[in-house]
């Protein structure tokens, strides 16, 4: 059996506040330690209004201080957007708050469009020195900074272990180059799944942080008590997705029920919709089946699911159901 862990983008659903959203990602985290998970992470997206985890230090800090024992860590923060040492500030003391229990996923995509790129002063060439910038990140968690005379302040008497997450070639090849888990965005970025995780396996490189290659692998679930349920959950949510994404795209125009569908059926629709190619939907039976066989299929060590129900008593029932279907509780 994998490892069980949830990624929670922290949705603003309609006619629903960040206040609200923030308070139900508490409660979502609550959830999962009680069912058995190994860790939340909370992703770096900036001009998103139905995403409330821009801030993710901040956020994974207030989620730690409700949480007693579950880990909590970012999936990702991008680290072009910022500089190594002021995320080794933010990470260095979230463990020195929460010893043990503070992960850092690491991601070199803006997580945005290019005039908010411009807002968070990323140039264009941020990415290029993303190798670099983890290693000196590295250093800096560590104790033992690549540049002279300055060093992050406070460092953690713990270790915050670093992962590197991706969605091609490059994010694989580099986590095996270094040594650091791989975690790959399958669960919106389906298409190099396979391929990604061979070639980290094939090329791994034995780290101080990892002896071996430790793979984990998104995935969309909607549990329910039975799949008629499931299926309308998901049929909510993904077309709410496609609303906010054909709403951004016009300019912040309303769009019916019927309009998203027509859109949805089209060739642009389709291309969305393949994103989430990767959804376990159905009873505990049915999930169950599918994240065995998900993660039979990928040989992932870790399976790290994307709970999208719309209303947060059905998110938390699919964590607890999730759970208890893998054996968890």
């Amino acid at each position: 059996m994998p490892a069980l862990s949830i990624l929670d983008l922290a949705p603003i659903a309609p006619g629903r506040s960040a206040r609200e959203s923030l308070a139900a990602s508490v409660e979502l985290a609550r959830a999962a330690e009680r069912s058995g998970y190994r860790r939340v992470w909370y992703a770096e997206h900036h001009n998103m209004p139905t995403i409330a985890s821009s801030a993710t230090s901040v956020v994974i800090g207030h989620v730690a201080e409700h949480t007693d024992s579950i880990r909590i860590g970012a999936g990702g923060i991008m680290l072009p957007n910022h500089s190594p040492l002021v995320i080794a500030e933010q990470f260095g003391t979230l463990e020195t708050l929460f010893p043990g229990r503070i992960d850092l996923g690491l991601g070199r995509a803006p997580g945005t469009d290019r005039q908010t790129m411009r807002a968070i002063r990323r140039d264009a060439t941020s990415s290029d020195t993303f190798p670099q910038d983890v290693l000196e990140l590295q250093g800096y968690l560590s104790g033992q900074s690549r540049v002279p005379g300055v060093q992050s302040v406070p460092v953690p008497a713990t270790e915050v272990p670093l992962y590197l997450l991706g969605s091609s070639l490059f994010g694989a090849k580099l986590a095996a180059q270094l040594g650091l888990p791989y975690a790959f965005a399958s669960h919106f970025s389906p298409d190099a799944l396979f391929e990604a995780v061979a070639a980290y396996r094939e090329e791994f490189q034995p780290s101080e942080q990892l002896d071996r290659p430790y793979v984990i692998a998104g995935v969309n679930v909607f549990a329910a008590e039975d799949r008629a349920e499931a299926e309308a959950q998901r049929e909510i949510s993904y077309r709410n997705r496609a609303r906010a994404f054909i709403k951004r795209g016009q300019g912040g125009q309303e769009f019916s029920d019927a309009e998203v569908d027509a859109f949805l059926a089209s060739a642009g629709g389709q291309q969305l919709a393949s994103m989430t190619k990767y959804t376990a939907t159905g009873s505990p039976e049915d999930v169950r089946t599918y994240l065995e066989a998900f993660a039979q299929s990928v040989r992932a060590d870790e399976l790290i699911t994307a709970h999208h129900a719309q209303e947060v008593p059905d998110r938390v029932r699919s964590v607890e159901l999730t759970a208890k279907a893998m054996g968890r509780n």
